[in-house]
């Protein structure tokens, strides 16, 4: 082979050597970029595996809190009772933790019971007082939803002047507090009632209407009455009742009021007037003899005007008439028993029974002369005297004390006659004649001795 051909083989073995590296270079290359790709291929592969779930779990995350409400301090939602105790309300208002409504935060009523208002799975509306308690509760208040509602209410109610019903639950100073639908409102002594009020704790736990009279909401102030209700109930139970009246009417009353000339009855709504001299038959120092307040009683209508409003009533002539009595059962010549009502110069009167009064003249007092009749006998004395003559037209009595002395004084002689009879038949003649010496006793020593 000739030097040329061995240098071009030479030559031409360089090149190949140098081909066959670049080719090999070059397919590493081509290797290893194919790995690139493929692995690059495997990545995004897996990726879009991952990118469908994970916007799967957003899609539920935006879902869940797109359910959730979103609350805020002094927001109003509903929410669903889950649970009830003496202490507490829990409530679920569709957020991330529960609600509790405390005790203090029901109701302004303290006593009443959490189970009664409410039970597991109502729906009620809630305040939001806390979003987060301390403890990743939200704090809530059933009372002040109630109260924003009731002030409202509040507010026409005293504009129309309408009544609204109160429950007492309070004695204080000058007052009592009362609650209407969660407001307390207070009704001063004074309009408590129309009558005087004597202990204040008595209303406590009453219920009943009243009118809203003075209303701040930015002072939190109501003031009530019951009063002007009662007044109001009055004057028309007053108004009906006296259009059913009439003179001659039996009715039931009740006593209001005693003064020294009479008593007030309620008749329904309005008073009549008994006046001291209708009260009895009798003569009477003063109605308390009689009657008592809050007595209930039955009286006759004599009077009535309905103009003035003014009615007179009877309470005796609910009883038989004394003079009535006298004529069925008394006649004269009967001795009775009476005390002396009254002295006046001309004599005395005693009380023959309640309601009739007789006479014993001056000279019908003592068998004796008479003076004045004050020397011999005194207002509240008990005699004895004899009906002597009855008028029951005029309504008059004449007694007589004297002829119940004389009448004694027979008795003393007959008693007297007696004894000396059973002693006469076998005296001896000493004997007789001291009998006889006793028998000549005259009647008008015997009345001389009685008033000696």
């Amino acid at each position: 082979m000739s030097e040329d051909m061995k240098n071009t083989m030479e030559d031409n073995k360089e090149e190949v050597v140098v081909e066959v590296v670049e080719e090999v270079k070059e397919a590493e290359d081509t290797l290893e970029k194919s790995q690139i790709v493929e692995n690059d291929t495997k990545d995004t592969k897996d990726a879009e595996s991952v990118v469908p779930q994970e916007e799967g779990m957003m899609n539920i995350m935006e879902e869940i809190e797109k359910s959730l409400v979103q609350l805020h301090q002094g927001d109003i939602v509903n929410g669903k009772v889950i649970s009830v105790t003496d202490k507490e309300i829990m409530v679920n208002v569709s957020y991330k933790s529960d609600g509790i409504i405390p005790r203090n935060e029901i109701s302004n009523d303290d006593y009443i019971v959490p189970s009664e208002i409410v039970s597991e799975g109502d729906e009620i509306e809630v305040y939001v007082i806390k979003v987060n308690d301390g403890e990743g509760n939200v704090l809530l208040s059933r009372k002040r939803v109630e109260m924003q509602d009731n002030w409202k209410e509040l507010e026409s109610v005293c504009e129309s002047g309408e009544e609204i019903n109160v429950k007492v639950i309070e004695a204080v100073n000058g007052g009592v507090i009362a609650l209407t639908k969660g407001v307390r409102g207070f009704i001063p002594a004074s309009l408590l009632s129309n009558t005087y009020v004597d202990d204040l704790k008595d209303f406590i736990g009453e219920s009943f209407n009243v009118q809203v009279i003075e209303l701040n909401r930015r002072k939190n102030r109501v003031v009530l009455s019951r009063k002007k209700v009662l007044e109001k109930e009055k004057e028309a139970l007053k108004k009906e009742t006296l259009e059913k009246l009439e003179k001659g009417q039996r009715i039931k009353g009740k006593v209001r009021n005693i003064v020294s000339f009479g008593a007030f009855v309620d008749i329904g709504g309005i008073d009549g007037l008994i006046y001291i001299s209708e009260l009895s038959w009798s003569r009477i120092k003063h109605p308390s003899e009689i009657l008592n307040v809050g007595d209930e009683v039955e009286v006759d209508i004599i009077d009535i005007d309905k103009s003035t409003e003014k009615i007179s009533l009877s309470l005796k002539q609910m009883h038989p008439k004394p003079w009535d009595k006298i004529k069925e059962n008394y006649n004269i010549g009967d001795v009775i028993t009476g005390k002396v009502v009254r002295i006046v110069d001309f004599g005395a009167f005693v009380e023959v029974i309640p309601g009739v009064d007789g006479l014993v003249h001056i000279s019908e007092i003592s068998n004796k002369y008479v003076e004045k009749p004050a020397k011999e006998l005194e207002v509240n004395q008990e005699v004895t005297a004899k009906i002597i003559d009855i008028n029951v037209e005029q309504k008059r009595i004449s007694l007589s004390i004297a002829k119940t002395l004389e009448e004694e004084v027979v008795e003393e002689i007959e008693e007297v006659k007696n004894k000396v009879e059973e002693k006469e038949k076998p005296l001896k003649v000493d004997e007789k004649k001291h009998v006889n010496d006793h028998s000549e006793i005259t009647i008008a020593d015997i009345i001389n001795k009685s008033h000696s």
